[in-house]
């Protein structure tokens, strides 16, 4: 591989050989589900997650994709979106690297957050942070909240007993919609936040190789 070519391909991104497989969805007990279910296909909410092949590295990578079980992985555990590591935390809170301005109160965002030697790495190699804008802040309180997804309603007409509707945040605390939902992203509401600036972050050096983000020609 040619060093000049690598490019940072973050933790969550999905890749070609990693393919949804939620085809045998129906209707079971008043919510969704799989045809062929196991205790693993839910969340301890009770949520149906979408099925995707697990295959990291194989194929290319999907840049407007994200892998369904890495990023709950991430967002779930406050683990760094590029390299998997944990996030890094002080007293002002986790850090998080958005695009755009300053978030407001309260904003939603499916982004995990970000280890400290990441961010740099990350807007050199997402031409939208570079050219739109992009936020490094401190966030005193995510709460993980709910879940991204489609929507599904009961339907008489439909084989499955399911009609597809729209995709949706939806929050654990919804339970009329939280048993039709099939999750593909976790998401949280961000709380106390506060600009960093990431020359500063840089300065003490600690801006080295992640371990498990994926490189690709």
């Amino acid at each position: 591989m040619n060093p000049a070519s690598r490019r940072l391909v973050p933790y969550i991104t999905a890749w070609s050989m990693e393919q949804p497989t939620d085809s045998g969805l129906i209707a079971s007990g008043g919510r969704v589900a799989y045809r062929v279910s196991n205790p693993q296909d839910r969340d301890v909410h009770g949520v149906l997650w979408g099925a995707c092949g697990l295959k990291p590295g194989a194929g290319l990578p999907q840049w407007a994709r994200v892998h369904p079980q890495r990023q709950r992985r991430a967002m779930g555990g406050q683990r760094c979106q590029v390299c998997a590591e944990a996030a890094d935390v002080n007293n002002d809170g986790v850090l998080w690297l958005l695009d755009g301005t300053l978030p407001s109160e309260g904003t939603i965002t499916t982004h995990p957050p970000v280890c400290r030697r990441c961010p740099r790495k990350a807007v050199r190699a997402c031409p939208p942070l570079r050219n739109k804008g992009h936020t490094l802040v401190r966030v005193k309180a995510p709460v993980l909240e709910g879940v991204y997804g489609r929507l599904y309603l009961p339907s008489r007409t439909h084989r499955s007993g399911l009609k597809p509707g729209e995709h949706a945040y939806v929050p654990y605390a919804d339970a009329s919609r939280t048993r039709w939902v099939v999750a593909e992203q976790l998401y949280a509401t961000l709380h106390g936040c506060t600009p960093v600036n990431l020359d500063d972050l840089a300065a003490d050096g600690s801006e080295t190789e992640p371990i498990l983000c994926l490189a690709t020609d």
